[in-house]
């Protein structure tokens, strides 16, 4: 079953964030990642508008997403997320 990683946040440090992007993407494509939406302009149609931006990646499963979420190579990179960025983050399985 599909897994995915939905991103919500604000960059703050756009020079290091994207230090982050460079180091991330293959990461998450070696564990069976890909973009499914990167940025593209929200309409809200109903509640509060939330102007940052989304990204969701979809993993083969749970176990590849947490495959890299947990992963020893993550560790530095999410250091430069962190220094660069304030992100909610949540895994979801799919149907």
């Amino acid at each position: 079953m599909a897994a995915y990683l939905i991103v919500q946040g604000t960059i703050t440090d756009e020079v290091q964030y994207q230090k982050y992007r460079e180091a991330v993407v293959p990461l998450i494509t070696r564990h069976g990642g890909r973009f499914l939406v990167r940025g593209g302009a929200v309409e809200t149609l109903e509640g509060s508008p939330d102007d940052r931006r989304p990204v969701i990646f979809e993993f083969p499963s749970m176990a590849a997403l947490h495959a890299f979420w947990d992963s020893p190579d993550y560790v530095p990179v999410k250091k430069l997320r962190e220094a660069a960025a304030d992100f909610n983050i949540w895994a979801v399985e799919g149907v």
